[in-house]
């Protein structure tokens, strides 16, 4: 399937409150590749040819151990974080091969990013943070308290946080850069920012990725009650949808026990909500709302977060990290 590149225009106009970003490491001095960008979490580097030219077709991914919460960068980071994210984006890249070809070329990559860096393809990535639900939980479960819809989904009647959907649905917002919140999209402002056709493609997808991940979760004991993931579209306008950046992870996902899961009340995790329930915990009780910045983490924080993470790649690959 050839999908038409998205219309270009300007993202609509937006209110959002911008917060100071720590950033808590510096892009590597990589032989043979320049610095091309870096987000929240991931760096991005491009090959250089022998006359010094970046490579037009790849670019190096390399995941750091840097936390994102509320729009922080967290300090200090969390211990293998990178390739624990890397290992287990690999690992469901190969399990969703049937569903969406994905933008992995290499796993050859310079020693001082193995195990954490990946050759990708260049894609041309769209502008909508593509995310789906399963359960009922966070900012959508906000949402249907509200106006008993999310996105514009209308949803039964009773559920409460942590309640099984009929099935997934799709609930994308705004990729705001670094520092800046990503705000809930309507339909037609996704219509219009990607077109029809790829809008819907984006929703079908999404939506697949997530069924997929919870049918192989479910059975190592891990429920998927959302994700977000990203795709992009080859520059040359040729070929469908590509799945990139990372997929199914900790970061991108909430994975609560199976064991556990209990509807009506938050659901305890193997992801970063750990961070945010103690950030707003009474042990600390920072209140995101004010503007100022969030602590240091302590140490017995950032040992179970990292125990969380690795516990998760473990339960879900069989595989000791």
């Amino acid at each position: 399937m050839t999908l038409p590149l998205p219309p270009e225009r300007p993202v609509p106009d937006r209110l959002a409150r911008w917060q100071a970003v720590r950033v808590t490491d510096l892009p590597l001095e990589l032989p043979g590749y320049t610095h091309v960008y870096s987000g929240k979490v991931r760096d991005l580097y491009a090959p250089l040819d022998a006359e010094g030219r970046p490579d037009e077709e790849r670019l190096l991914l390399v995941a750091s151990n840097r936390l994102s919460a509320y729009d922080w960068m967290m300090s200090p980071e969390i211990p293998d974080k990178g390739a624990v994210l890397t290992r287990l984006s690999l690992w469901w890249f190969d399990q969703l091969a049937d569903l969406v070809p994905n933008h992995v070329v290499s796993t050859d990559v310079p020693d001082a990013v193995a195990g954490r860096g990946v050759l990708v393809r260049r894609l041309d990535m769209l502008k909508v943070e593509a995310i789906a639900r399963a359960y009922l939980t966070g900012g959508g479960l906000e949402e249907y308290r509200e106006k008993g819809s999310v996105s514009g989904v209308v949803l039964p009647e009773g559920l409460v946080d942590g309640s099984r959907l009929p099935e997934p649905v799709f609930t994308p917002t705004t990729k705001a850069p670094v520092g800046e919140h990503d705000l809930p999209m309507a339909p037609d402002e996704v219509e219009a920012e990607l077109g029809v056709e790829v809008a819907a493609e984006v929703s079908r997808l999404t939506r697949a990725i997530l069924a997929r991940g919870n049918e192989i979760a479910a059975e190592r004991g891990i429920l998927i009650a959302d994700t977000k993931v990203e795709f992009g579209l080859s520059p040359d306008g040729t070929g469908g949808l590509v799945l990139a950046d990372e997929v199914l992870t900790p970061d991108s996902s909430r994975f609560w026990p199976a064991e556990q899961w209990e509807p009506g009340h938050p659901q305890p995790s193997y992801d970063k909500q750990f961070v945010r329930d103690w950030l707003t915990s009474s042990e600390y009780g920072w209140d995101r709302k004010a503007g100022g910045p969030p602590p240091e983490l302590p140490g017995h924080v950032v040992e179970q977060t990292r125990a969380k993470y690795v516990e998760a790649y473990e339960r879900l690959t069989g595989e000791t990290f």
